[in-house]
């Protein structure tokens, strides 16, 4: 009597543990459950819908949020490019050109990374009126399947399977609806990923001290050495979308890079390689009907003064919207074959070589 006693506790405990064992996997499915219907709800990456009206979403990460801005957002023109766009305000694109237009822009952009958004544009607005792209021509050197960053893959493409990865990601629970929710600032749109920098940082002092020139390289970059990845990358990343998509303006430009720029390009030794990328660039998109390019480089108004840059690279937003008004008027238009509007390549590039080896590197950067 006393065994069957103590089989019957043993059994109710089993049984108890059992019960216990169930509820807390009921209550984490349930939980679970919970938190992929609010992130399918609010969907703060904009994976499945546009943005809910009144929530404050918080538009921060490039790589995560940028497909599904470019998926569900309502646009009819496209910035693209590296942190040199990222200090476009949409608004101006509406107040000079009559534009609504999202900024998707990558940091540090490859030539795949545009490809990547491209293709997600065109698929769910084949009709975009233009697109806006800034061109640096230090990426066109790397491989056609290079990204900056590894790309979240689902997010980027159709499958519904893998998008657990997102539905159930703490990370997006937390920081993109629990949080803005706490502290309800939502991001403005039209000024999205700009950069931290303030007023105070645009200074000569600030970049160079901030600012190590690299060693000297003795021996000179072949002149052609470059081209072979730059033309795969045009033909494989870019030129596509240009020809499949006639309708669409393509307006490239090439940013201003401040004078220290140079400075790097002179001491690595591939100035005339350099030269040479940048005109068959130009040359090669120019070509199409639907492409119009413009050259910002040699704007020594800009360029010269350090005072416009809080790097060696990234310019004041008011350069940003002084290349906005270009697209309007065409200031630093590149010139097709045959045309009398803008100047030909060679012009640009020919006023930018005279630019660079008559500076006095030395003087500058002896104020360091």
């Amino acid at each position: 009597m006393q065994k069957e006693k103590k089989d019957m506790v043993k059994k109710k405990k089993h049984l108890s543990y059992k019960g216990a064992l169930l509820s807390v996997v009921l209550l984490a499915l349930l939980a679970c459950l919970f938190a992929g219907a609010l992130v399918v709800l609010v969907d703060p990456f904009f994976h499945y819908h546009k943005p809910l009206k009144g929530f404050p979403y918080q538009v921060d990460n490039q790589l995560s949020q940028n497909p599904g801005m470019a998926k569900n957002m309502e646009y009819d023109s496209v910035i693209l490019g590296s942190s040199m766009t990222v200090n476009f305000n949409t608004n101006w694109f509406e107040e000079l050109m009559g534009l609504n237009t999202i900024k998707l822009s990558y940091s540090a952009a490859f030539p795949k990374d545009q490809a990547n958004i491209m293709e997600i544009v065109f698929e769910n607005n084949p009709d975009v009126k233009k697109v806006f792209l800034g061109i640096d021509v230090i990426t066109y050197m790397g491989d056609v399947d290079q990204t900056k960053y590894p790309i979240p893959e689902y997010l980027y493409d159709d499958k519904l399977i893998n998008d657990i990865y997102y539905v159930l990601n703490k990370d997006v629970l937390l920081n993109y609806i629990l949080r803005p929710i706490a502290d309800p600032e939502p991001t403005d749109l039209a000024t999205v990923y700009e950069s931290w920098w303030t007023e105070e940082y645009y200074s000569e002092e600030w970049v160079l001290h901030n600012y190590t020139s690299p060693e000297q390289v003795a021996e000179e970059t072949d002149v052609m050495q470059y081209l072979e990845a730059v033309k795969k990358n045009l033909d494989v990343n870019i030129c596509p979308f240009i020809e499949e998509h006639p309708d669409t303006e393509f307006v490239i430009f090439f940013p201003p890079y401040s004078i220290l720029f140079w400075n790097n390009v002179l001491k690595e030794n591939h100035l005339d390689a350099t030269i040479m990328e940048y005109r068959y660039i130009a040359e090669k998109l120019n070509v199409y009907d639907n492409v119009e390019v413009y050259f910002f480089p040699d704007r020594e108004d800009i360029v010269l003064d350090l005072n416009h840059y809080a790097d060696y690279s990234h310019y004041h937003p008011k350069f940003n919207r002084f290349m906005t008004e270009c697209f309007v008027d065409g200031t630093g238009l590149v010139a097709k074959n045959g045309s009398s509007e803008g100047k030909p390549i060679d012009e640009y590039l020919t006023h930018m070589l005279s630019m660079v080896e008559e500076f006095d590197f030395e003087a500058l950067l002896s104020k360091k």
